[in-house]
């Protein structure tokens, strides 16, 4: 008997019959075969497939087949995704497969109506899809029934495990499994689902620490693709080549932001392409509109952010298009497992760059691929904001604790941070009034008049998400939307104006809006070579480190068109002083007076810490993108010395200008926030890299 056969074998009779005559399958595929021994073993697994490579189904064939053969009654199986959207899409095919076996599915987030909730609590369905700020809400209620419908809870399915995990949310979930396993009184067996990650083994083991964990699948599906670069240097121009190409095929192509979107669907549009838009700024309507039109139409367009990264089902697609380029290996490979699902066809994506630095960052991430690089998740370290935001969910849930209590869920909760400081952290809130400890009634402690004013508005909303947008600052030029930029790269008012690079200019600072998280910029004179250089995207330091690779070698493993090749040849030609295992030093000038370029193609948060120690140095008006840093005289002083143990005094107040943005920062004393914000923006071992290389300086004198 096959390996095959024997994984079918096991899945219960109905679930075998529905998947040969209802779906009119032959087979499993590769990873759908692998899961089921594991899954119906009980083991906690995590399930690795490319996009649209069947993960759903991998995990949820052996669950229908645990819930018949075991009799599961009751809510037994929470289907936990990051969006709503991805959510709603979601639920037609799961409702389909649970309907063939009498079985039923229930959503649940903020736009279902509190009559539907209802009806799901009066007769709970056997699966709920459901986001974290869902489960929070539930687990927190005041309302006993909405908790009590996860008493029955025994398994959890976490998809699109790599999203949570790289963020606050991944530690947000890691603490809402425990939390449920308490008020179940049971193990609750967890199946992450991914796509392809580099870390997938730690990750499953940070997500349920001690516990016993197994890796299904792999995520590869080789490297047959048909890749194209193209470079076409503006975004008029990208639209009259998708207009011309791949006529009656549907096409899926993403931007990098919200306002590029918007014009590029325009221009489309205005060239007679049907076109439909998907970005986070339309309504959950809008968007949910646009995308089923688009699956069902065989010949149009839809220019989408990364909302349709996630594991969206838009119908068969034919081409993926990327306008300039993600920021990661693992986006790209999520984009484009978007195609190829038809059999007799390859996956293919198309990379349309408008600018140098699109045309480097796509040729970069292809080469990392082609090098089996992905990048790996690393959750984000000393959450001491989540620490605050669990010690009030806690006493929400269970209406009041005993100090020691507290203290000793939230150290279960978080067995790898330091004890003392989460103690530290409840004496701060309750000094500040955010608890309030009652010694009439034995020193329970509840939320204080502070909490409540900050935190209990609609039935405590800002409670159940552990997050505010991503720490990125709006650019806007007058009116218009330029695109964002690290707020690392932004220097505090009293300082000299920073120069950005947008959309291929160079924009002068007027004014930094903190609070708003705003930028006013107008256009700069200030010139220089490689214009597209010191990008606002955070990039890693693995990618700018091969885009100095393509720099000096020249050698992308894709095809490129004769525009691409020619004008990566261009740049290439004006880095001829890069050399391979060495940063540069090299003399500029900005009007009169002569600068110091330092390239050492480590990324912006490993840059901001270089910057720090030339600042030490004795450099004055320093400024940092992704790729180098501006000296104000040659940095051979570098050599020798260390990274410092601590930021400058205007670094500092950098990190503390962000840090007020941190959620719940008011829990907290100012060096938890600085440590928080610290982990998740600068990279010391990128900069740690960078000092190991000799420095070679150019052009003295």
């Amino acid at each position: 008997m096959s390996e095959e056969q024997a994984a079918f074998d096991r899945l219960h009779p109905a679930v075998q019959h529905h998947i040969v005559n209802s779906l009119g399958w032959n087979g499993l595929r590769p990873t759908q075969q692998a899961a089921v021994g594991p899954i119906l073993d009980g083991q906690h697994c995590i399930l690795l497939a490319p996009t649209a490579g069947g993960k759903t189904e991998a995990a949820i064939f052996p669950v229908l087949s645990r819930m018949l053969s075991e009799d599961w009654r009751g809510l037994s199986v929470l289907y936990v995704c990051p969006i709503r959207a991805l959510l709603n899409n979601l639920e037609p095919r799961l409702s389909y497969y649970f309907g063939l076996l009498g079985r039923r599915v229930g959503v649940w987030h903020g736009d279902i109506s509190d009559s539907i909730k209802k009806r799901a609590i009066k007769d709970p369905p056997d699966l709920l899809l459901t986001t974290p700020e869902s489960l929070e809400g539930m687990l927190i209620s005041a309302n006993d029934d909405k908790r009590n419908l996860l008493l029955d809870v025994g398994l959890i399915i976490v998809d699109e495990l790599h999203a949570f995990c790289g963020d606050d949310r991944g530690w947000h979930v890691r603490c809402l499994i425990q939390r449920l396993q308490r008020l179940a009184g049971r193990r609750i067996q967890v199946l992450g689902l991914t796509a392809t990650v580099g870390n997938p083994k730690s990750l499953i083991e940070w997500m349920l620490p001690g516990q016993a964990t197994t890796v299904i699948g792999d995520g590869q599906s080789g490297y047959d693709a048909d890749l194209t670069i193209d470079f076409v240097g503006s975004l008029e121009n990208a639209a009259t080549v998708i207009s011309r190409l791949h006529a009656g095929e549907k096409r899926l192509v993403f931007c990098d932001s919200r306002a590029k979107t918007e014009e590029l669907s325009a221009l489309l549009r205005d060239l007679g392409v049907r076109t439909f838009v998907s970005h986070s700024s339309l309504s959950a309507d809008e968007r949910r509109q646009a995308e089923k039109a688009f699956a069902e139409e065989p010949n149009c367009v839809i220019v989408a952010t990364s909302t349709l990264e996630l594991g969206m089902d838009v119908g068969d697609l034919d081409r993926v298009i990327q306008i300039d380029a993600p920021a990661s290996v693992a986006s790209f490979l999520q984009r484009m497992g978007r195609t190829g699902r038809r059999k007799g066809t390859m996956r293919n994506c198309l990379f349309l760059a408008t600018d140098d630095e699109g045309l480097m960052i796509a040729s970069a991430i292809v080469r990392l691929w082609r090098e089996d690089f992905v990048e790996p998740i690393n959750p984000p370290v000393t959450p001491w904001h989540l620490v605050a935001q669990q010690a009030i969910a806690l006493i929400l849930q269970h209406r009041g604790l005993a100090r020691a209590e507290l203290e000793a869920e939230l150290t279960d909760l978080f067995f790898d941070l330091d004890s003392n400081r989460i103690s530290r952290i409840i004496g701060t809130m309750l000094s500040r009034s955010i608890l309030w400890e009652d010694e009439a009634l034995g020193g329970l402690i509840g939320l204080g008049a502070t909490g409540e004013d900050e935190f209990g508005r609609r039935h405590f909303e800002a409670i159940v998400s552990t997050f505010n947008s991503p720490l990125l600052m709006t650019v806007l030029h007058g009116r218009r939307e330029l695109g964002f930029v690290d707020p690392m790269s932004v220097r505090a008012n009293d300082e000299s104006a920073p120069t950005l690079i947008l959309a291929g200019r160079y924009w002068r600072v007027v004014t930094s809006d903190w609070k708003s998280r705003v930028v006013h910029v107008e256009p700069s004179e200030n010139r220089g070579k490689a214009s597209w250089l010191g990008s606002s995207r955070v990039l890693r330091f693995e990618l700018c480190q091969k885009m100095k690779s393509l720099l000096i070698d020249r050698k992308v493993p894709a095809v490129l068109s004769n525009r691409a090749r020619n004008r990566l040849d261009h740049v290439s030609s004006s880095f001829a002083l890069l050399e391979t295992g060495k940063t540069t030093v090299e003399r500029t000038v900005a009007g009169k007076r002569p600068e110091w370029r330092w390239w050492t193609f480590a990324g912006n948060a490993a840059n901001f810490l270089l910057a720090e120690m030339m600042t030490f140095a004795g450099n004055k008006s320093i400024t940092h993108d992704n790729l180098s840093i501006r000296l104000t005289f040659p940095a051979k002083v570098a050599e020798g010395m260390t990274l410092p143990a601590e930021l400058t005094q205007q670094g500092e107040k950098r990190i503390r200008q962000i840090g007020k943005d941190l959620k719940f920062s008011l829990c907290l004393e100012d060096n938890d926030v600085s440590s928080v914000v610290k982990s998740r923006l600068l990279d010391w071992r990128g900069a740690a890299s960078i000092m190991e290389q000799t420095m070679v300086v150019s052009g003295e004198g």
